[in-house]
């Protein structure tokens, strides 16, 4: 008799971040073709910063991957965390900027 996956168990874990590896690169693929079929730049715009919020949900999926092990053991992940950081900055300074520019401003006022 196999016992049940609990929310504490290293491999409920384990599943729980490949399926959300999975459905981050899916929602990244139609961010994709957002960015690509527009049509207009605002469109492109929030597709883009949607693939930005993917990509930092995908390192730290990787962080929590990498610091829950099956056989309980943990390791270090938190190099994931501090990019997943950056690059969250990095993508709200350029989603401000372009919006900024679209609404008829100069960028570097």
């Amino acid at each position: 008799m196999t016992t049940p996956l609990v929310a504490t168990d290293p491999e409920f874990l384990v599943v729980a971040v490949e399926l959300g590896l999975v459905l981050a690169g899916v929602v990244a693929l139609l961010g994709t073709y957002r960015a690509v079929a527009g049509p207009t730049t605002a469109d492109r715009v929030v597709a883009l910063d949607t693939i930005a919020t993917d990509i930092v949900a995908v390192a730290v999926l990787f962080a929590l991957r990498e610091s829950v092990r099956a056989d309980g053991g943990v390791k270090n992940g938190h190099f994931f965390v501090d990019i997943a950081l950056v690059l969250a900055v990095i993508s709200f300074v350029s989603t401000i900027a372009v919006a900024h520019y679209l609404t008829g401003g100069d960028v570097m006022e």
